[in-house]
């Protein structure tokens, strides 16, 4: 299992869980639910932060925050 800071733009994944669970009630709340499908937008040019496409709307975050999300990639 990766974790979201691994994927490249242009990759989609599905949220798996969280190894931060305090961090990962900030990230629901934000949308970022479990079995979410997720889409790597872009990444800043030295990787921080990134812009993720989530429930229909844009979410940028930092690198450590998406280390904390585990999700499983689509092909």
């Amino acid at each position: 299992m990766k974790n979201l800071s691994n994927l490249e733009p242009g990759e989609k994944a599905v949220i798996d869980s969280f190894s931060d669970k305090e961090l990962a009630l900030k990230l629901m709340e934000m949308g970022c639910l479990p079995g979410e499908q997720i889409y790597i937008e872009r990444k800043a040019p030295l990787g921080d932060p990134i812009a993720v496409s989530i429930s229909g709307y844009l979410l940028s975050m930092r690198k450590s925050e998406a280390k904390t999300i585990f999700v499983n990639e689509i092909k």
